[in-house]
């Protein structure tokens, strides 16, 4: 095994995600997902992994939707990946290729094209797909199931430029076809769909309620030491203990497989004799590295977009948090907030950090206190902002 920080990963290589994944797939036996977690956590090689090796009656198509900007978009590329996927006679007559038809498609040297559309098309060709889709699959073994990966942006795209009434029609229309031919999502996003329903409407979580939410965590401590240990081993860097080096650098990257890639690929670079020592220094060389190389700016920069009118305030206690060994009660927030600048609403408080938590920033203990869920985070923001001695 390779470092290889924010490349793909090859199926094979893809460590201590087994027992996730089953959790995901028995869940789609009654229902459909959408997974949440910090970004370069590894959402997508999960993804990867289902497709490449799939439970046993499940044909998995993955699609990155960040690329669509339109309702029609969308829709088309649905039509094209079930077109791929049905069987040669099903392809013979569909409702979708028909309805293409009417529209001013038509063969050009033996190929389908796809006419200009009316911005409303996107219904009616979302719908004739599954319903072609649904008419093959009758005598067939095997459930499509589809893979949806930054749905959260496509959503925004569309909203951006068609107007959220449309961005939500979107979730609606897919919310009936999957209740009405029992169709399988996985929805994914590096942006979590919370922020995209708050800009739509009241109603417009009423649109995933019947997706279950599996939040994605980090590798375990086992499973992080085994990936550092054979990318140590893979890269032939020069160790007496590789296992007591693996172990510290899993607890320094907080889990997070793309860190420790980096790591790896760090220590590689420098060519020196790898200690435990100087797996640490790694670490702290990056956490302050102002080319980010770990893109960990990108912590600070999306409260401007996810918190517009509550930017300061995010920071203020974010800041507070990073400089606290122990989980700090709301209460305690609020009279720090109330020293430092003129915020005194505590019901808005209790949303900040809800949401907060929703985009894992934060984490919050049984005792109803709160804490940074990731220490290696919370150890940047100190830094990064000029907070620690």
């Amino acid at each position: 095994m390779k470092a290889n920080p924010g490349g793909k990963i090859p199926i094979d290589a893809i460590i201590g995600r087994a027992q996730i994944i089953e959790v995901i797939w028995d869940t789609l036996e009654q229902q459909s997902v959408i997974k949440t977690a910090e970004r370069r956590i590894g959402k997508t090689t999960i993804a990867t992994k289902m497709l490449g090796e799939p439970r046993e009656g499940w044909a998995p198509i993955f699609q990155d939707l960040e690329r669509y900007h339109t309702a029609n978009d969308f829709a088309v590329s649905v039509y094209r990946h079930i077109d791929s996927f049905l069987s040669g006679k099903q392809r013979v007559a569909r409702r979708a290729k028909e309805l293409f038809k009417t529209l001013g498609g038509g063969e050009v040297s033996g190929v389908f094209k796809i006419p200009t559309l009316q911005p409303s098309a996107w219904k009616d060709i979302l719908t004739c797909s599954i319903q072609d889709l649904s008419k093959d699959r009758e005598d067939k073994d095997d459930r499509l199931l589809f893979l949806w990966d930054e749905m959260p942006y496509m959503l925004e795209h569309i909203r951006d430029r068609e107007g959220e009434a449309t961005a939500l029609e979107v979730l609606d229309v897919l919310r009936g076809l999957r209740q009405e031919f029992d169709l399988r999502m996985v929805i994914t996003g590096s942006i979590g769909i919370h922020h995209v329903l708050q800009t739509l409407s009241k109603k417009a979580a009423a649109s995933v309620n019947d997706l279950y939410q599996i939040e994605i965590p980090p590798l375990t401590q086992n499973a992080a030491a085994e990936l550092a240990n054979k990318l140590i081993r893979g890269e032939a860097l020069p160790c007496e203990n590789p296992e007591e080096v693996a172990a510290i650098i899993a607890q320094e990257t907080d889990g997070f497989a793309f860190y420790i890639h980096h790591v790896v690929k760090a220590l590689k670079m420098k060519g020196c004799q790898v200690t435990e020592q100087s797996a640490r220094d790694i670490v702290s060389e990056h956490l302050t590295d102002d080319n980010d190389p770990w893109e960990l700016h990108y912590f600070r920069k999306r409260l401007v977009d996810y918190y517009p009118n509550d930017e300061k305030t995010t920071c203020l206690i974010l800041d507070e948090l990073s400089l606290r060994n122990e989980p700090m009660p709301p209460n305690d927030l609020m009279e720090y907030l109330k020293n430092v600048s003129v915020f005194d609403d505590r019901e808005r408080l209790l949303e900040l950090l809800k949401s907060l938590v929703q985009d894992h920033y934060l984490k919050r203990e049984p005792s109803g206190n709160y804490r940074f869920r990731f220490s290696l985070i919370k150890r940047w923001w100190s830094l990064s902002r000029g907070l620690s001695s």
